[in-house]
């Protein structure tokens, strides 16, 4: 990729003007010249894009087209989202001599390719961009104004208040920033309306000025408050920190109820995400392939109600916002049924009705999460909520869906083998669990196994019980140790030429230089002032020293050294990391490494293991979801120095509500996180934090997978991971098509297990292929006007309905006793322990005895 800063004047003079249209909104393909139809098939563009295309064309000389075309080659060779047709076109272009030994082939074949280099240079390379983000900017467009912040802070308190203060009630509710990005619009729109035009003097800045009401409510005011949202709904990760440090039935460590320590912490581990996605930008948001596809709904639902324009597609006149509107209802309304009136149409494990005591059939094709079967089902479940595990299968690619679906389906019978031979024990505990184990098949008491200050008790231990773990959980972890090496040689084998890239660009202090030239929406934020590297900087530092004072300065028994050591961890990963989700969507979350690595680090110490696994795994997490806020921002246009000031400002405030909400819940709910609260307030995610704490922090993860430990082949499975895709990129050398294979998306299918299983995938490729193949294929006018706006419509409505139900009826404990909700649940699949292939008699046990082990 040149380096050369992109010349408008050169690659603009003697072309016509850009065509300004509503992709996807063109007139009916049939009206178009056989020549554009022919075109748009092959580099997979609407005809109107063809027509703008073709149009700038005539002003690009020979040069400018090689140019872009060996660009393409390079940037996106491996890329599974660039369409495979033009790919072939430019490849055969390019390096096939052959061709030019037939001028008429080779010059229709030269009009084609540069067809396709213009619009590359003009739009997104991708058809799925090209659907909802514009390739023009009105720069003049208010994008923070006085409304937009004020709703967008009160909406951040609000779900910041609802998430954090729900979040220990079981069934929970959580509400997303789609939730505050619907609501936001009537608002905005009120206040457009009633509030007063006055206008303040901003201090310091020269005389600009801001007003009370500067106009019509825009698209950029709507989507600061949606970023607004998605920083600000997310509670800090300390607080399962905190909530197992300081009720007595966990840690009993009273002092954690210091405001001051509770502060740094939180803020620390809020923040310094901030410092690390600003150091990223480079590789996750400025390059044209980091697609971010979960970004598109999002963009697709803010364009439904601000666009004006609906032209007929495929002869829907519908228009986007209307077609939301019918979405919304539908989905709102029948989601009551699988989520509270039927519920055997979320579980519809129809053949366990068949014998429901049916050890066998239960367990190879019953669904229940938590302790089912492993939902080998051809039919099962009518409830959409249930196959977005994995993520929309509307907004995902299509080849992630179905890398996802084999990773689950080719691990299914080793799970089945693993349990049937009792292979480490586990014919005697559930097939499908993600719970910890003792020599009876109960559930692991940690507290059997530590002193009074929660300190691993050795002798305490070899009196109680080795830990084990269910065959799918097992698995899980195997695949877990692969998926990660893989992301590693993975990125170096096919993403080394962008790492490099975003690399030098860093070292030169270079922004959008490089690829502004190949990348409209780069070179339109080339004239937006970019957030200095120095104000991310300044944030990273101030977030490791507050949050090494508030591990130093309390009796933590953690040195505030683990800041760093987490710190590391997410350095090595959230480039990799961040990259296969920015391309693929799918992520590969580091709470497992965390754990392992915080185990081996910290043996004994369940704080320390917490500290390390926050700083490890949530700083990754924070890092890739604001800078995936940085794409949206980059697509939509908005000023950088406001999308980072917004960020900061909303999650300072979301930071100090959620810690409110805490102190409020430790002291005046009474019996908080017992098993019997009266009001359901049991904390699930707390006593799972807690088991996972003392597992892998105080038992350590060298008693289960170090040398002579039980689990301890599962470790070969990193070294197999990361040699496996260099088998896989040699045999893209030879097979293009397995350039649709992705193994860490391979290995991330095969984690849905324990609790989930194969009915959360499976339902979502016949889904994914209606509307990502053949109705993209054929309908390309139609997909491109409705896709995602469907997609945002049916998570808004369900979102919403979960809320309505959860407060009407759920929350008061309100339930409906028949049948169709009791059948999923009957028997072996969903008796709520699950049943074992192999039993026990009383006061019997599996493996080794007391003093059997050490």
């Amino acid at each position: 990729m040149s380096d050369e800063k992109f010349d408008e004047k050169k690659h603009v003079a003697g072309s016509p003007e850009p065509v300004v249209h509503d992709n996807g909104s063109s007139i009916d393909e049939k009206h178009f010249s056989a020549e554009v139809a022919d075109v748009g098939d092959d580099v997979n563009a609407l005809a109107a894009d063809v027509e703008q295309a073709m149009a700038y064309a005539e002003g690009l000389t020979q040069e400018d087209v090689d140019d872009c075309l060996n660009h393409i080659v390079k940037a996106h060779s491996q890329d599974p989202n660039f369409p495979t047709r033009a790919m072939a076109l430019v490849r055969q272009y390019l390096f096939d001599e052959s061709i030019k030994a037939d001028p008429v082939a080779y010059a229709k074949l030269y009009e084609e390719v540069k067809i396709e280099a213009a619009l590359v240079m003009i739009n997104s390379p991708y058809a799925e961009v090209r659907a909802v983000v514009s390739a023009t900017d009105d720069p003049t467009l208010p994008s923070f104004t006085i409304r937009a912040f004020v709703i967008g802070l009160i909406y951040v308190a609000g779900g910041a208040f609802i998430n954090q203060f729900f979040s220990i009630r079981q069934p929970g509710i959580t509400i997303y920033a789609n939730v505050a990005q619907l609501l936001a619009y009537p608002v905005g729109k009120a206040c457009e309306r009633f509030l007063p035009d006055w206008s303040f003097t901003i201090p310091f800045t020269g005389g600009e000025t801001l007003s009370l009401n500067p106009g019509p409510f825009n698209m950029k005011e709507h989507m600061v408050i949606t970023i607004m949202a998605n920083v600000g709904f997310s509670t800090p990760y300390t607080k399962y920190i905190l909530w197992v440090q300081y009720p007595e039935r966990f840690f009993n460590q009273k002092w954690a109820k210091n405001f001051g320590y509770q502060a740094l912490i939180s803020l620390s581990t809020n923040f310094i995400g901030y410092g690390l996605a600003g150091v990223t930008r480079r590789f996750l948001v400025y390059p044209a392939h980091a697609i971010w596809p979960n970004n598109l709904a999002t963009i697709a639902l803010n364009r439904a109600f601000h666009s004006d324009s609906n032209a007929v597609v495929s002869g829907w006149a519908v228009s986007r916002m209307r077609f939301f509107a019918y979405v919304f209802v539908g989905m709102f309304v029948y989601f009551w049924f699988p989520n509270y009136i039927f519920q055997a149409l979320s579980y519809f494990n129809w053949m366990t009705w068949i014998a429901p005591q049916n050890v066998l059939l239960a367990a190879i094709t019953g669904s229940v999460a938590s302790t089912g079967g492993l939902g080998l089902n051809p039919i099962p479940t009518f409830d959409y909520n249930q196959i977005t595990v994995q993520g929309d299968p509307i907004i995902n690619p299509f080849y992630t869906t179905v890398n996802l679906f084999f990773g689950c389906l080719l691990t299914l019978p080793i799970i089945v083998a693993l349990w049937v031979n009792n292979v480490w024990y586990t014919g005697y505990l559930p097939i499908n669990s993600n719970g910890v184990f003792d020599n009876t098949g109960a559930r692991y008491n940690v507290s059997l196994a530590v002193d009074d200050n929660t300190l691993f008790d050795h002798e305490a231990f070899k009196q109680y019980s080795p830990a084990y773990l269910a065959a799918s959980n097992i698995l899980l972890y195997g695949f877990f140790f692969a998926a990660y090496s893989s992301t590693i040689s993975h990125s170096i084998l096919y993403h080394r030429h962008e790492i490099w890239q975003g690399f030098k660009n860093i070292l030169a202090r270079k922004s959008f230089t490089a690829d502004a030239k190949y990348d409209v929406h780069s070179r339109l934020m080339s004239k937006y002032k970019e957030v200095p590297e120095w104000h991310y900087m300044i944030v990273l530092v101030i977030s490791i020293g507050i949050g090494a004072a508030g591990v130093g300065a309390y009796p933590t028994h953690t040195s505030p050294a683990v800041v760093l050591y987490g710190l590391l961890l997410a350095l090595i990963f959230c480039v990799p990391v961040g990259i296969i989700r920015a391309v693929t969507n799918a992520e590969i979350t580091l709470n497992v490494l965390a754990e392992f690595f915080g185990g081996l680090w910290f043996p004994g110490n369940a704080n320390a293991m917490n500290f390390f696994k926050s700083y490890g795994y949530v700083t990754t997490a924070h890092t890739l979801s604001f800078a995936q806020d940085l794409k949206l921002a980059h697509y939509t246009h908005i000023p950088p120095k406001i999308t980072f000031w917004c960020q900061m400002v909303a999650t300072f405030l979301s930071t100090f509500v959620s810690l409110a909400v805490i102190n409020f819940q430790m002291v005046s709910i009474p019996d908080v996180c017992a098993p019997n609260q009266p009001d359901r307030f049991t904390c699930p995610g707390a006593n799972t934090f807690f088991t996972a704490s003392v597992l892998w922090g105080t038992l350590g993860p060298s008693r289960m997978f170090g040398a002579g430990a039980i689990y301890n082949g599962l470790i070969w499975c990193f070294l197999i991971g990361f040699v496996l895709p260099f088998v896989f990129y040699f045999l893209n050398n030879r097979f293009p098509i397995t350039r649709y294979f992705h193994l860490p998306v391979f290995f991330l299918g095969a984690l849905i297990w324990a609790p989930n299983n194969l009915s959360n995938i499976w339902p979502a490729v016949p889904l994914s292929y209606a509307f990502n193949v053949f109705i993209k294929k054929r309908y390309l006018g139609w997909w491109s006007k409705y896709n995602y706006v469907m997609a945002s419509a049916i998570a808004c409505a369900i979102a919403i309905s979960a809320i309505i139900q959860f407060f009407a009826v759920q929350y008061k404990s309100v339930d409906i006793d028949w049948v169709g909700n009791t059948v999923p649940y009957a028997g072996c699949d969903g008796g709520g322990k699950g049943c074992t292939y192999l039993t026990l008699e009383k006061g019997q046990h599996f493996g080794p005895g007391v003093g059997e082990f050490d």
